[in-house]
């Protein structure tokens, strides 16, 4: 079996923390990493101490709330965030490092991944949004899908 790339290795990654999820809708996974080397990891779910969302229901179904729109009615934080948090929590250094995501960031990841110094993304599945986009863009933020044949 080959070995694989530097990007697929920490998406394989990313892929398992995803599946810590306790989102009704869409499970997700973020990895920080900074010289190749993990930093932090982050899936979407509920703050720390309250009841998951498969124990209670989704509020976003609930209220027939679109996806893309109106994050704050989610009883949920992004996975982005997550990362971000356990980071600052665990007095982990990330400025200058690459985020691995099961899926591009939204406008409210885009903005807290600039402010923490993330240098690069590093994404699997497309989540338009326009703003996020030019966000990072304007930030001089490396955003990129993960092709099936990967890089190193």
């Amino acid at each position: 079996m080959p070995r694989p790339s530097w990007d697929k290795y920490f998406m394989g990654v990313t892929e398992q923390v995803a599946g810590r999820s306790t989102c009704l809708r869409r499970q997700t996974g973020a990895v920080l990493v900074k010289n190749r080397r993990i930093l932090a990891t982050g899936y979407n779910g509920t703050p720390a101490g309250l009841r998951h969302c498969d124990e209670v229901g989704c509020l976003r179904e609930h209220r027939s709330v679109a996806s893309g729109s109106h994050h704050e009615l989610c009883r949920g934080i992004h996975a982005e965030q997550n990362a971000v948090i356990q980071a600052a929590k665990h007095g982990i250094a990330i400025d200058g490092s690459t985020v691995y995501a099961t899926h591009q960031p939204c406008v409210l990841c885009a903005k807290i991944l600039v402010n923490a110094g993330v240098v690069g993304i590093v994404f699997r599945d497309a989540y338009p949004d326009p703003l996020s986009e030019e966000i990072l863009a304007e930030a001089g933020i490396e955003s990129r899908c993960l092709s099936e044949g990967g890089s190193s």
